[in-house]
């Protein structure tokens, strides 16, 4: 083994500047840790003058991200550029056939094609390492994949998304609406122009297909992944979750059961003194229910430069000692087919906010159509003041443990009856 690994980097925004950096500011601790020397030998950008205030006098640059990725002058590939296609993926796919370990930060390659370069790793006797694909700067896939190896996992969850936790987090302790919150976080760099991956849930499901994988020891299925985002989260369910001792949050969640492993991604009222309620603003946290360790949670920042860069040059430290590791715990031939799996029974409970006419009976019939479907009511209340007759008020209603089909069904029937006058807002209760 060379006494020196060449690390070319393809991506130098954020987080691939605050890589080159962290790289050059912990070089000697690095050495020390790995037995190498690690430099950066090789970048790739589309903008070579672009100011990164980040030291890159050593590494040679190159237009082309394909040709840094197959280059004799790098011993080890950085993908930071990110998307599920094109550039992306065509240099992963080069650097792994041509021997070289890959670190990716990129959860959106991963759940689209992470079996394929797993394979392709496994073929080329090559590393495939994504620390930082899942939860920034927290450690969660080597806790999954190594440091709780000797356990059997049944349920991994968390909040995996730093813009919805931030949103949430501003609506229920400043009393400001959805689209209020939504439009400072895009003010401070925590949302896109286009939020919809984000607040629509669809940055978490792609996290948690990894997690599963790492947990379940199954074969990657974003598609089989039930998402529901944040976007009808209202003032109103965030004062009612408070009020019942609950506060709100986006988790994604995979839980084994009888018929399979179950991913789901929705807001969910967790209790508030919960470890998982306490984690605010743009905090990630994940926590692990295993036979012998129990509960285990994790919690740190989800996103950033210097915290990604963090798990990025842990990757490449491991891979620098000589540490490559099956990327999904296992062979992926050993890997099990997963299928989408009913959501099943909820023992937590469901709160229904539905928008009401004032009428005689409304109630009994909401109340009529729910015992139809054999959902027992913990508690059925209205939020508000009366007005004219026929006018609408809130109807909130805590459900003990019933089943998701169950619920929609008896919906669509209140529906039908029409007592209602918009979509129930429906959103799960995690019991501790």
């Amino acid at each position: 083994m060379s006494e020196i690994m060449r690390v070319g980097i393809a991506g130098l925004g954020t987080v691939g500047a605050a890589v080159a950096r962290l790289l050059r500011r912990q070089a000697e601790a690095l050495t020390a840790r790995t037995g190498r020397r690690i430099v950066l030998a090789g970048v790739s950008a589309r903008d070579a003058a672009k100011e990164r205030r980040a030291d890159l006098s050593s590494a040679e640059f190159f237009q082309d991200p394909v040709k840094l990725a197959a280059s004799p002058s790098i011993d080890l590939f950085v993908e930071l550029i990110g998307g599920s296609e094109g550039p992306a993926r065509a240099c992963v796919e080069t650097a792994l056939a041509h021997g070289k370990p890959v670190v990716t930060a990129n959860k959106a390659m991963l759940a689209a094609h992470g079996l394929h370069l797993a394979a392709l790793a496994e073929e080329n006797h090559a590393a495939l390492a994504f620390e930082a694909s899942v939860a920034g700067g927290i450690p969660i896939v080597k806790t999954l994949r190594e440091g709780l190896a000797g356990n059997s996992v049944e349920r991994v969850y968390g909040i995996l998304n730093g813009t919805c936790n931030y949103i949430l987090s501003r609506m229920e302790q400043e009393q400001l609406s959805f689209e209020e919150c939504l439009k400072e976080a895009q003010r401070l760099g925590y949302a896109e122009a286009d939020p919809t991956f984000d607040i629509g849930g669809f940055d978490t499901a792609h996290k948690l297909a990894i997690l599963t994988s790492l947990a379940f020891g199954t074969r990657i299925a974003a598609s089989a992944i039930d998402i529901e985002g944040i976007e009808r989260v209202t003032l109103a369910d965030i004062d009612a979750a408070a009020e019942l001792g609950y506060r709100i949050k986006l988790l994604g969640v995979a839980q084994r059961t009888a018929e399979g492993v179950e991913q789901r991604v929705h807001p969910t009222m967790v209790g508030k003194n919960s470890a998982i309620a306490q984690v605010m603003g743009v905090l990630n946290a994940v926590t692990i229910d295993a036979d012998a360790v129990h509960e285990l949670t994790l919690v740190g920042p989800g996103a950033g430069g210097d915290a990604t860069a963090s798990a990025v040059v842990a990757d490449i430290a491991d891979i620098a000692k000589g540490v490559r590791s099956a990327p999904f715990g296992l062979p992926t031939a050993k890997l099990a087919e997963l299928t989408r799996t009913p959501m099943r029974r909820h023992e937590g409970g469901y709160y229904i906010r539905m928008s009401a006419r004032d009428v005689a009976g409304a109630f009994a019939k909401i109340a009529t159509r729910m015992a139809e479907r054999r959902i027992s009511l913990e508690s059925i209340v209205q939020r508000g003041k009366r007005g004219a007759p026929g006018d609408c008020v809130d109807v909130i209603l805590i459900t003990h443990a019933t089943s998701e089909h169950l619920v929609r069904e008896a919906l669509d029937l209140i529906d039908q009856d029409g007592v209602i006058v918009s979509r129930a807002q429906v959103i799960r209760i995690e019991r501790e």
